[in-house]
């Protein structure tokens, strides 16, 4: 039997999380009948390679959308809350990786290890968390499954590009002029300070409680996917001069009791997941263990000496593709399952 192909259209396909988007359906074999690549204006007619294949960049129109039957959005917040309805109005699936729908009701915040049979409830749009929540939950559905927890403190260490693909250019920019030049003014237009050999505490925009956007997210996202309103969560969210992945510093304090050695088995054996995690001999998880890759890497796992309950865990991903692309075409492939 023929295996069935499906048009599938990526909005935002000139940005980071675009291009990887292409990349991971190549990768996978996606079923795919036609691509339909979109982006603003800006790029229109830009050539993109799928497959061999040199394709023409289309502007994103609202009727952009005829005969597609999934539509995957990497084009910022205020472009889905657009365009999206759109989409959905021609008879695709939308699966958004903006902050547009996240904590709407109706819309399912998906994470297939986590809750995957969310998929089918949706009304056409399915939404992809932060990619700092995707890292944070993989690694703690195996621990949840146990007992579930009742608190997490975590601290991220966020890599430039999970700011798009002007960062990447901003922090290479910066270091150039730094080392080769010697410059000790470089121009900051992404990052509100510095960004190379620097560390910013400051993802997204501060709002009155003090935390960030980008912190609440990992805050409301967190119960939502796991459908538990009684986990409390602080967020602490920081930029550093990585280029890809970032890692997360996490305290969890769990209902009941785990025995160490129960966590690393369960984290050994969760999906998505590798255990690197041998401190005597200098293993543990960074960022170019899992830059370019699709697991979820955790480490430097032990019990925590200030509370009876507590777990403390060094965790790491590629936020491009685990915690964003990836993430989305994981859902895609449930959905064309059925």
């Amino acid at each position: 039997m023929d295996l069935k192909r499906y048009n599938i259209a990526v909005a935002g396909v000139t940005g980071a999380v675009g291009r990887v988007f292409l990349s991971i359906l190549e990768e996978r074999d996606f079923p795919i009948k036609n691509l339909i690549p979109l982006s603003s204006y800006r790029s229109k007619g830009k050539k993109i390679l799928f497959k061999g294949e040199e394709l023409e960049v289309k502007e994103l129109r609202k009727d952009s959308f005829s005969g597609v039957d999934i539509a995957l959005f990497s084009a910022g917040a205020s472009t889905s809350r657009e365009f999206a309805k759109y989409a959905v109005d021609s008879g695709a699936v939308v699966i958004d990786n903006s902050s547009a729908f996240r904590m709407e009701e109706d819309v399912p915040l998906v994470v297939p290890e986590i809750n995957k049979n969310k998929i089918f409830k949706h009304k056409g749009i399915i939404a992809n968390p932060n990619c700092s929540t995707i890292v944070l939950v993989v690694a703690l559905k195996p621990i949840y499954d146990i007992s579930p927890i009742k608190r997490i403190i975590v601290s991220t260490y966020q890599s430039v590009s999970g700011a798009g693909a002007k960062a990447i250019v901003e922090l290479e920019n910066q270091t150039r002029e730094i080392m080769c030049n010697g410059k000790k003014d470089v121009k900051s237009e992404v990052f509100p300070v510095q960004i190379a050999f620097n560390v910013i505490p400051h993802v997204d925009i501060f709002l009155d409680n003090g935390y960030t956007k980008e912190e609440m997210k990992m805050v409301h996202e967190t119960r939502k996917i796991f459908d538990d309103n009684n986990i409390m969560v602080s967020a602490t969210t920081v930029r550093v001069p990585v280029f890809t992945s970032h890692s997360e510093s996490v305290f969890i304090e769990t209902e009941e009791k785990i025995e160490l050695d129960a966590v690393r088995d369960a984290l050994a054996g969760g999906e998505g997941l590798v255990l690197k995690d041998d401190f005597k001999n200098a293993v543990y998880p960074t960022t170019l263990d899992s830059s370019n890759g699709d697991d979820i890497y955790v480490g430097r796992v032990r019990e925590d000496i200030s509370v009876e309950n507590g777990i403390s865990m060094w965790v790491v991903g590629d936020q491009l593709r685990k915690g964003a692309a990836l993430n989305a075409i994981q859902i895609a492939e449930e959905l064309i399952k059925k």
